[in-house]
């Protein structure tokens, strides 16, 4: 009998996690609510009890879930969890079940299902995507309480015990807290974004992961071979020798480059004629403090302090956000920690905050605009900084600010809130830092004002280039138009860097131009003070910037301000880095 050939696809995802991996697919499928027919049932009573001994051990599961989290992931992550033990008795959740038995005599199984899928279908229908992403939170408890009333004994993620690459339509967040390192090289999903749990716990615990792969993931078959890579989204089925052999190369390079990469750790960023900049890294969560010194991080530059709010499912108190940020203060030993308040809104929305659905959110109700509004909120958070001020460096930034009004608002809460603590005799340590984030072109020409005022800036470059050419990066049909080598973002990024040097300030960075090797030689020329990027990162800028002369540096940046495109730009800085080798 002749053997059927198979032949080499290629499908592409989108990259979350990077890194090149070679493994075998481990097909995971868990029950599915929609696999279990509806039945009717003459006993409710025993249906109810059925139900409640079922919610009793998914909440017990779940517990012992949060528990390992906390070891592995830390507090905000396990409170991904938490949120799932909420729904359990969220009144829009377990008690419509409970009636469909008692009124319509359906079974519980069927409760479960048409009550998960219809809760579920109702996040998946909202215009964010942040909260079509919750759905999974819930059709992950659903599915739970299913299989507790089944007894369904499918393939369990904790028991895998060799390497492989994993397969499913979706991962939820429990999912993910039993994977093990040792053995999961990475992951691919049907579903999912970058704004995902998924995604957020797949960079958390650095394992490789393609996401929204859609239909297409339906042609990997457990077992068979599988390359993927983290960085481009690709995904290789079949791969023929010759593909194995170059992505193996590509693999042995890639270690091999951060090999090399590991001797800048304990180096400092300093050009060839002596001018040093600071290093400093973005995070989201304290755990991910933990690390950056070893990584060769000088300072924290951007502590988004949205994951703590939106892996919450009710407002973080005081205390617990006080605890984050201290632990973050702790962890980098005196060195700065800059914290943004509340960058809400857009597209990452809290469901508890029922904030209005907006034609346009990104000119909206957000991030500063909503702290100023709801001024309980923001003086909560900003007590919880000021005492983590305590211990460490700590420096505050206000995101968002479009002129002197905002700003001068958001420093009056600030000294408020200063205030409050002062009077009730807290432990609050010296004076805190506070600048702005540079991010709406009004305050960049407006920078010589405000420079007079504020402790420091930061450009967020992501934002910035989007307002700047009125571009939605995420619209395919004019991504193309969106480049922060644009010469008006540049001109914008050079007024904000004379500003702050002019009133004795300092300028930093935290969006995506700064971890750009690209960028290093223009940075370096405007003489930008502070660079804050992804850690994986840092290593590679600072190799590349103490191949650098900031005098040279100096000179090619005044060029490159007279060019009329980003492509001249972008042609110029590749050829200046080339000579640099």
């Amino acid at each position: 009998m002749m053997m059927t050939e198979t032949i080499e696809q290629r499908l592409t995802g989108l990259g979350v996690s990077e890194g090149i991996r070679i493994g075998r697919a481990f097909v995971y499928k868990p029950l599915k609510l929609d696999d279990i027919k509806e039945s009717k049932t003459d006993q409710p009573d025993q249906e109810l009890a059925r139900l409640e001994q079922a919610k009793a051990q998914c909440a017990l599961e779940l517990s012992e879930l949060i528990e390992r989290a906390k070891q592995t992931l830390g507090e905000e992550k396990a409170a991904i969890l938490k949120g799932q033990i909420s729904f359990l008795n969220d009144p829009a959740f377990y008690p419509p079940m409970q009636k469909l038995i008692q009124n319509e005599q359906w079974s519980a199984e069927t409760a479960v299902r048409r009550t998960v899928n219809q809760v579920a279908g109702l996040f998946e229908a909202m215009a964010s995507e942040y909260m079509r992403e919750r759905a999974a939170d819930i059709r992950d408890v659903g599915g739970r309480l299913m299989t507790q009333l089944v007894g369904h004994q499918g393939a369990r993620l904790s028991d895998i015990a060799s390497e492989v690459i994993i397969v499913a339509d979706d991962l939820t967040p429990s999912d993910t807290v039993q994977l093990d390192k040792q053995f999961v090289l990475g992951f691919v999903t049907r579903i999912g974004g970058k704004t995902s749990h998924t995604a957020i716990l797949a960079n958390s615990l650095g394992i490789a992961a393609v996401l929204g792969l859609g239909s297409a993931i339906e042609q990997i078959q457990h077992g068979e071979e599988l390359i993927i890579n983290g960085s481009t989204g690709e995904c290789v089925l079949y791969p023929k020798e010759s593909t194995k052999e170059d992505f193996a190369a590509a693999f042995a390079a890639e270690q091999k480059e951060q090999e090399s990469l590991n001797a800048y750790r304990e180096l400092a960023a300093v050009t060839k004629d002596g001018f040093s900049f600071e290093m400093a890294a973005n995070i989201g969560t304290p755990q991910e403090a933990a690390g950056l010194l070893e990584k060769g991080a000088e300072a924290i530059g951007l502590y988004r302090t949205e994951f703590l709010f939106m892996s919450a499912s009710q407002m973080p108190s005081e205390e617990i956000q006080f605890e984050a940020y201290r632990q973050a203060a702790e962890a980098m030993q005196g060195r700065p920690v800059v914290i943004r308040t509340l960058d809400i809104g857009g597209d990452k929305e809290l469901p508890y905050l029922q904030l209005p659905e907006e034609l346009n959110p990104f000119l909206g109700y957000r991030a500063i605009r909503l702290c100023l509004d709801q001024k309980q909120l923001f003086i909560t958070q900003l007590r919880a900084i000021i005492r983590a001020g305590a211990y460490g460096n700590v420096k505050i930034m206000f995101p968002m600010i479009s002129g002197m009004d905002e700003w001068r608002q958001a420093k009056a809460l600030y000294d408020e809130a200063r205030q409050q603590l002062i009077s009730e005799g807290a432990n609050i340590g010296e004076a805190i830092e506070i600048g702005i984030m540079i991010e709406i072109p009004s305050a960049a020409l407006m920078a010589d004002r405000l420079a007079k005022e504020v402790d420091f800036f930061s450009i967020g470059t992501n934002d910035l280039v989007q307002y700047t050419v009125a571009v939605d990066r995420m619209n395919e049909k004019v991504s193309y138009l969106y480049d922060y080598f644009h010469p008006a973002v540049l001109q914008l990024i050079k007024s904000v860097i004379d500003a702050s040097n002019k009133h004795g300030k300092w300028t930093g960075m935290c969006g995506s131009m700064a971890g750009d090797p690209l960028a290093a030689p223009l940075l370096v020329g405007l003489g930008l003070h502070e660079w804050s990027m992804s850690p994986s990162a840092i290593q590679r800028i600072k190799q590349t910037v103490r191949k650098l002369e900031r005098s040279a540096c100096e000179q090619l940046t005044e060029r490159l301000l007279d060019l009329d495109t980003p492509a001249e730009i972008r042609s110029e800085l590749e050829a200046f880095l080339k000579l640099q080798q």
